[in-house]
């Protein structure tokens, strides 16, 4: 199975879930799923379809989108089976700092003068 994401891949999601991130939440078809959503809360919560203007972004600009979208998919990976944590503890630290940078990624792609330079115009 091939990623299926626009904007980021299964490795990157997986980097973010940490090396406790089961086999089981790593699969490829869960974490594709976790991708799709991630985009589409992504495009919802900016107000803009950043999927249709994806690949025409320069690198830079789009590696904002990549970091919102493997963060919020590596909170499901983590969400869906927490036994290869250490402790609930280590999942939650995981979960939270990933809600972090989603939520930071968001807040700096609803900026105007962000949004501005994201589009090129």
């Amino acid at each position: 199975m091939a990623d299926e994401g626009v904007f980021a891949t299964t490795a990157e999601v997986l980097r973010h879930a940490g090396v406790g991130a089961s086999s089981a939440s790593s699969d490829e078809a869960f974490v594709n799923q976790y991708i799709t959503e991630a985009e589409s809360w992504i495009n919802i919560l900016t107000g803009v379809n950043y999927s249709d203007l994806f690949t025409g972004l320069d690198g830079d600009k789009a590696d904002i989108l990549k970091l919102a979208a493997a963060t919020y998919a590596a909170i499901g990976v983590a969400k869906y089976d927490v036994s290869g944590y250490a402790s609930a503890r280590e999942q939650e630290n995981i979960v939270n700092i990933n809600w972090q940078t989603f939520m930071m990624c968001i807040k700096l792609l609803t900026i105007k003068n962000k949004t501005t330079f994201l589009s090129g115009t």
